[in-house]
């Protein structure tokens, strides 16, 4: 195994593989060493072509690129921004790679931007076990929280920002003074704050931000949940609730915010065809709303896989592995089944939104460069992320020295090669003639948690070489 190569991946469907092999291959194309005389230099990742990088691509690519074996960083584009704080604490949305400045919008005149640092530099601790970079971005982190409570914090305790922040732009919510998903993302950026400062034993700092938490969770409930339809909405001026069900209704679940008798009211709409249980899961708008367009146009259908992301991800929070499995599943065919042939020997692209009701990208009348083709910065979180993380069942802990592999039931995959840190990892199950078997090998210990759901769980210590287990011996 040379050390520059990607993790392979094994999985019954070859679709799944190759698509998962050509995503890293295109990796290569959004990996950008600074031209020297731009003001923004180094590696980093961004869109081809693009004058400009963004926060939120910085954010979401950090969830795959921790799976490159270190061949393209996760932390680099993410420090771009931490560089750039001002005295105040403000970090912008985006910057222009040639002039370092910040690329403000005139409809977010302050330049606004996904508050989820938190949420990416606590997942990439847990792959890279990198406690001193923890050190030195959580008071980064402290006073960027404080600039966004500075300026856009109401009396109310909630925060009143512009639509555009959530890149929503054209969702129906024109009444919305209190954006749901905004709110929910402030409760997730204190929550993953608080879980910074207890890696780093700050007991202190670690209560303050969960003190915040509970009080952004409380009035998110107590405002922004409607019992009788049993969602979360935005709300107006006069916190009366906007009946509109959009994708942003499912930021919560991520957040931990809605107690199990709520969670499983808005978890059942997934599944409802009336709702957000269309056949590419799922539309940014729920199917019975007014607005709802089924060629997409935007974020009245469209299906954009960062928001899928975000869906699944609140499913495993509330233990649903069977129903995120299932529809990162059902996502990644729709996604294979848009690739339109593109001459005689290539397979199409992958976009930046879907059709909700069948295969294809989205359209918007008027507006041709949408959707974006190859958009990584949303789609590698499909096809390699929710792919190794959902679709193969492996969840890693660096500092933990902990891999879970949570799977429905045996079927031939696993992932082979892949570095934890300096250990090298290979997990792959087969059928033998004594039975199914998990095959590993390793470098180094760790401790291996294999759950088939509602059947077997168990917790071994795996020894360096090779090794095998019999699932029925478990």
């Amino acid at each position: 195994m040379t050390k520059r190569d990607f993790p392979k991946i094994h999985f019954y469907d070859q679709d799944f593989v190759d698509i998962y092999d050509k995503t890293w291959a295109w990796i290569q194309d959004f990996w950008k060493t600074g031209e020297e005389k731009a003001a923004i230099g180094g590696k980093f990742f961004s869109y081809p072509g693009s004058p400009v990088v963004y926060q939120s691509d910085a954010i979401f690519s950090s969830f795959f690129l921790v799976y490159s074996n270190r061949i393209y960083q996760a932390h680099p584009t993410l420090d771009i921004f931490y560089e750039r704080q001002e005295p105040n604490g403000a970090i912008r949305s985006a910057y222009t790679i040639e002039t370092g400045l910040p690329a403000v919008e005139k409809d977010n005149p302050e330049g606004l931007g996904l508050p989820l640092f938190a949420w990416a530099e606590y997942n990439l601790y847990h792959k890279s076990a990198n406690k001193k970079r923890v050190k030195d971005v959580l008071p980064i982190l402290q006073k960027y929280s404080g600039w966004i409570d500075s300026v856009f914090k109401k009396p109310n305790g909630l925060y009143r920002v512009p639509l555009s922040v959530t890149r929503m732009i054209n969702s129906p919510r024109e009444d919305a003074y209190y954006l749901m998903d905004f709110n929910t993302m402030m409760a997730i950026n204190v929550l993953y704050m608080s879980a910074l400062a207890d890696i780093l034993n700050d007991k202190e700092s670690s209560f303050q931000y969960k003190r915040q938490y509970f009080s952004l969770k409380t009035r998110i409930n107590s405002l922004m949940w409607d019992p009788e339809g049993g969602f979360y909405h935005d709300i107006d001026k006069n916190e009366q609730r906007i009946p509109v069900k959009t994708i942003a209704g499912y930021w919560p679940l991520l957040a931990e915010i809605p107690n199990d008798d709520k969670a499983e009211r808005i978890i059942e709409k997934l599944s409802d065809p009336n709702f957000f249980g269309s056949p590419h899961p799922f539309p940014s708008l729920a199917v019975n709303e007014k607005a709802f367009d089924e060629s997409g146009r935007g974020y009245r259908g469209s299906v954009f896989p960062h928001l899928t992301f975000m869906v699944i991800k609140g499913l495993e929070r509330y233990q649903r592995w069977e129903l995120a499995r299932e529809n990162a599943i059902r996502h990644l065919y729709f996604m294979l089944d848009s690739m339109s042939p593109d001459g005689d020997h290539h397979k199409g692209n992958l976009w930046e939104a879907y059709l909700p009701l069948k295969e294809g990208p989205a359209r918007w009348q008027g507006k041709p460069e949408f959707p974006h083709p190859r958009y990584l910065a949303y789609d590698a979180l499909s096809t390699i992320c929710l792919t190794i993380e959902n679709i193969v069942g492996l969840f890693i802990s660096l500092p933990r020295k902990t891999v879970d592999w949570i799977i429905p039931n045996l079927e031939i995959m696993g992932v082979e090669n892949l570095s934890l840190k300096k250990n090298m990892i290979t997990i792959l199950s087969n059928k033998s003639g004594r039975g199914w078997e998990i095959h590993m090998e390793s470098e180094k210990l760790y401790y291996f948690t294999i759950n088939i759901l509602g059947k077997k769980k168990k917790t071994l210590p795996i020894p360096s070489g090779k090794c095998s287990m019999l699932i029925e011996k478990l």
